[in-house]
């Protein structure tokens, strides 16, 4: 067998919703901020793919990039990328500054809470995509559901957190970070073609968004890809799959399509 659905593993989160869906079987009364696509235990994932659920704002944070992980002794570094599925209200990303600033004036933004009006605040509605390197200083805003796909690295530095009771990492934050205007453009995906996202001469990972017609066939060779179908269903190798869901597909596999479809597919 070639492919495997991976387990949806929900995580609680204080700025998480009660309102996700159905097919993750959270109980009533959770506040479910996330959901981790879990592959096998015996097997060491390099990639992770999330559904984020916000009601309000994720920490103003930053990762380490490979280089900078390994020198403290960590696996990897995470660079991970956001494709927009609902927005409420004023939905917003924060990536990047709204201008440059030396890392001494970082850290006094972040510890007077002036970090907040630093952060470049990028309205965002379905179908906004974006890539987010390390050492980008970004936060989530409320009133999105999102999916991510990350290098499979749990290492986060926070520099801020409107005050929730958390633990920041300042000294790791501030070195790590890139503390300047976020350098890409917005990308907005509609499901109307294929289209690549990502490669991998920008990133770790390469991204496509991929649609398809009730009927067809999709027919994948390439070992260690991530489907995960934004909408439709039908089967993968005989097996039925669904929207909301993810699989992992390790070699040549056939992706059946019972209704029009579109999906992420990553591959390293």
């Amino acid at each position: 067998m070639t492919s495997h659905r991976l387990t949806p593993h929900i995580v609680e989160k204080p700025w998480g919703r009660k309102d996700i869906p159905a097919l993750y079987e959270a109980a009533a009364g959770q506040r479910i901020g996330e959901v981790w696509f879990i592959g096998p235990e015996d097997r060491d994932q390099p990639l992770l793919v999330k559904y984020l659920f916000t009601s309000e704002r994720l920490s103003i944070q930053v990762h380490p990039d490979d280089d900078q992980a390994r020198a403290r002794k960590l696996s990897s570094g995470k660079s991970e990328c956001w494709y927009v599925l609902e927005t409420q209200g004023d939905a917003r990303l924060g990536i990047g500054l709204v201008r440059p600033v030396s890392h001494d004036v970082l850290r006094s933004a972040a510890l007077d809470g002036s970090i907040e009006d630093l952060i470049d605040w990028k309205p965002v509605r379905p179908g906004s995509f974006y890539y987010i390197p390390a050492g980008t200083i970004h936060a989530i805003g409320s009133g999105i559901t999102l999916v991510e796909i990350q290098q499979n690295s749990d290492v986060t530095y926070r520099l801020y957190d409107y005050g929730r009771p958390r633990a920041l990492h300042l000294d790791d934050g501030i070195s790590v970070s890139r503390p300047e205007p976020y350098a890409l453009n917005e990308q907005h995906v509609a499901p109307t073609a294929d289209l690549v996202l990502l490669d991998r001469f920008v990133a770790p990972f390469a991204v496509e968004s991929r649609i398809g017609k009730a009927g067809d066939t999709l027919q994948f060779e390439q070992a260690e890809t991530w489907f995960t179908p934004i909408s439709g269903f039908g089967s993968i190798d005989g097996r039925p799959w669904r929207a909301g869901e993810c699989w992992l597909i390790d070699g040549p596999a056939q992706v059946r399509l019972d209704t029009d479809m579109h999906a992420l597919i990553a591959r390293l």
